[in-house]
């Protein structure tokens, strides 16, 4: 590399592809991500929810927001702007390319390379007479008809031309910088060096730290860290708290306050407004409390806009603004507070000393959620979610007549009964409550319990971890009314039996009636009966027929046979002959050693079912969980119906089992963010170390409707821990190898033998 020479490309022609590849890279996935092309779309979705949203708070807001904002024409705007300028680039590096282009003189003669010496100095002629300075033609256009000529007829430039590519011999190698040309200029080395500094000594670092600063503030769920702390010293300090309790705490988060949060804004109204609330609220609130920080004016405030929500009360212009942002901050709250109060049931669980929140208290965080989305306080009626209805509507609902308390009675009703109750509305406000009625959820849960991991899974031991695996299947209630109205006929046609006098009178089950309570009647009626003797199996059973025991371990029934055929055999020694005897030893030995062989191959077999069983149900959680790792499932399932949610929410639901009795927790709550149409969750806990019967319960909780919640009863029968046999079969070590041993030293004390008669 001797000789060569470097030059930088000075005029910065490089730049422009850098500048354009950047430009591209940017400018076409945002094209595909951000173009608003979704907007019709949120337009057609809108609609479709009117009928049943409409009077929503929260749909209002959206409708207005998407005619009202300018975002995404803004979004066109930018991306049309950042095309223009990916165009424009690239016409500018298309135009670039010719400087680059490999020296041809054969194209500078306008010949073609096929051309003979003859014809290149006719050409050659005819172009000096066209382009020679002293004729009047260009001087640079004569120069390269020059040159050309020279490299097609000159011997030593017709060698560099094949070599090097040009007549001239080697070229320097040229690197180009992908900076415009005066960044590289000299004059303006004192302000590049300026703005470097600026950028990478000043700016980068101020937003790198204010970055760190706030990122370090937040948990994983984006709630402030000391918000965190706040609920845990409250929820140790009150293991049992109130609804009351848990308000004040719920409204002593930091997000309420201004010095913690720029979100909340502490208004000069806020000193007439807040007590003017106060004294319409009533006993409702507790102003006398002096315990930091529910005293504290941001504390106190939020506390007065979330009751004035739930007592769904008026409030002025300036304090609806505020109390919105209060209230679309009250479900994460509350969650932080549910895993909280799941954090320390699990150091209670782990180590003593440590006060476990009671059950009351994360079902009362629970039901608080409810609250606050629908607007309603708890003692409530769950009928006030629907639109129409009013405090003086429900006397006709729970009356002797009706009986009508909750959503489910409403749905359960026939349509005629139905319509005479809610005859204070006209056709339309009927028509509506029955369209937002039937868009309620309507949840089925199903539970199984079994042990993973373990030889028997529907036996559960003693310190056993217990999978319960819960299917929930979702349905609209819409789909109930159309069951009612299926099974109306077949009620229709019973009446008319009855009052022909058929006598056979036949009771309709509501479908929201529990089916537990009926076969729970049924077996109380029932007298217990005895359970049979089993009779021993026969001698020759098959393999796949054993008789299992309680604990689902299988029978020894047949080692129970082998010894009374024992007893047997030795009772018929005595009659025989003295020269029979060894005989029928040797006869009785053989026996016994076959019946031990297909006994140990029977329990091998049955053993290996058991094991293929149990790998089967194995791979199937192994399988569920890999899905449920893969498959990142949308937290978006159906809007929920809230008249007084500033905020489209989606519906959620939790799942736990817990032990009503104690009040106590025994799986941690499970927050279902997926559930469209099915989802199967797996809850998982340990079983009690005593044995004996324990009455569990598995609970589904709506974070958004009031009155969906569920309660299933799960009985556990816990047993005593096997012990571990000593004679187990895949442990036991062949028999071969101890029968060597013995042959051996025969065969030594034989040769020992030989060697003394020998001597």
């Amino acid at each position: 590399m001797a000789g060569q020479q470097f030059q930088y490309d000075d005029s910065g022609n490089t730049f422009f592809y850098f500048l354009t590849s950047f430009v591209g890279l940017i400018v076409i996935p945002a094209t595909y991500y951000l173009w608003p092309r979704d907007q019709n779309a949120e337009q057609l979705r809108l609609k479709s929810l009117r009928r049943v949203h409409g009077r929503c708070i929260w749909y209002r807001l959206r409708l207005m927001k998407s005619q009202q904002s300018i975002i995404p024409t803004l979004k066109k705007g930018v991306l049309l702007l950042g095309w223009a300028v990916f165009l424009l680039l690239a016409y500018k590096v298309s135009n670039l390319e010719r400087e680059y282009q490999e020296y041809n003189p054969y194209e500078v003669l306008g010949l073609d390379p096929q051309s003979s010496l003859v014809e290149v100095k006719k050409q050659y002629r005819a172009l000096v007479l066209k382009f020679h300075p002293d004729k009047g033609g260009d001087e640079d256009t004569f120069m390269k008809i020059s040159k050309a000529y020279m490299a097609l007829t000159n011997e030593e430039s017709k060698q560099n031309m094949d070599r090097y590519g040009s007549p001239d011999g080697p070229r320097a190698l040229t690197f180009g910088i992908a900076l415009p040309a005066w960044i590289v200029d000299q004059k303006n080395s004192m302000l590049v060096l300026l703005v470097y500094g600026l950028a990478f000594m000043v700016i980068l670092p101020v937003v790198v730290g204010t970055w760190w600063y706030r990122s370090i503030r937040y948990s994983g769920d984006q709630i402030l860290i000391n918000t965190t702390q706040l609920f845990m010293h409250f929820m140790y300090k009150t293991p049992n708290m109130n609804m009351k309790r848990l308000e004040m705490v719920l409204t002593a988060a930091f997000e309420f306050d201004p010095r913690s949060n720029k979100e909340a804004v502490s208004r000069p109204t806020d000193n007439i407004e807040v007590p003017q609330l106060i004294r319409e609220l009533g006993s409702v609130i507790n102003v006398k409390k002096k315990e930091p920080p529910f005293c504290y004016p941001y504390s106190l405030k939020a506390r007065v806009l979330m009751l004035a929500q739930l007592a769904r009360m008026e409030v002025s212009e300036d304090s609806e603004e505020d109390q919105r942002f209060v209230v679309r901050k009250c479900p994460a709250l509350l969650q932080e507070m549910i895993n909280v109060g799941c954090q320390l049931t699990m150091m209670a669980n782990s180590r003593g000393g440590v006060h476990a929140p009671r059950l009351v208290s994360i079902e009362n965080c629970m039901k608080l959620s409810q609250m606050v989305v629908q607007g309603l306080q708890e003692a409530k009626s769950p009928l006030l979610q629907l639109p129409h209805f009013e405090e003086e509507h429900l006397r006709y609902c729970i009356s002797k007549k009706y009986k009508v308390r909750s959503l489910q009675d409403l749905v359960s009703m026939k349509d005629s009964e139905r319509r005479n109750m809610l005859r204070f509305l006209g056709e339309e406000k009927y028509d509506e409550v029955l369209a937002v009625l039937g868009s309620f959820p309507h949840v089925n849960m199903e539970t199984k319990l079994q042990v993973l991991d373990d030889e028997d899974s529907n036996n559960i031991t003693a310190g056993s971890i217990v999978t319960v695996t819960v299917t929930l299947t979702r349905k609209r209630m819409s789909e109930v009314f159309e069951k009612e109205q299926a099974t109306q006929p077949i009620a229709s046609e019973e009446a008319a039996q009855e009052e022909a006098g058929d006598g056979s009178k036949t009771k309709s089950v509501k479908v929201w009636q529990n089916k537990n309570k009926s076969t729970k009647k049924a077996a109380k009626s029932k007298k217990k009966k005895p359970a049979p003797k089993k009779k021993p199996a026969p001698q020759h059973q098959a393999k796949g027929d054993k008789p299992k025991q309680a604990n689902g371990n299988v029978a020894g029934n047949e080692v129970v046979l082998v010894k009374e055929e024992e007893e047997a055999a030795a009772s018929d020694k005595g009659s025989d002959s003295d020269e029979g005897e060894g005989n029928k030893d040797r006869e009785e030995e053989s026996e016994r050693e076959e019946e031990s062989d297909k006994q140990s191959d029977t329990e091998a077999d049955e053993i290996g079912g058991d094991d293929e069983e149990e790998w089967e149900v194995l791979q199937q959680s192994i399988q569920r969980r890999e899905r449920a790792l893969l498959e990142t499932k949308s937290k978006v399932t159906h809007p929920v119906y809230s008249l007084f949610f500033p905020e489209e929410k989606q519906e959620w639901w939790w799942l736990y089992i817990a032990d009503r009795r104690d009040q106590t927790l025994v799986s941690m709550p499970y927050h279902v963010c997926t559930l469209k149409d099915t989802e199967e969750v797996e809850l998982k806990f340990p079983a009690p170390s005593k044995t004996g019967n324990y009455q569990y319960s598995v609970i589904m909780r709506s974070d958004s409707y009031m009155g969906l919640d569920q309660i299933k009863p799960l009985k556990l029968e816990v047993h005593e821990a096997k012990a571990m046999l000593d004679n187990h079969p895949q442990w036991d070590i062949p028999d071969t190898e101890e029968e060597e041993e013995p042959d051996d030293s025969d065969g030594i004390e034989e040769s020992e033998e030989e060697e003394e008669d020998n001597d």
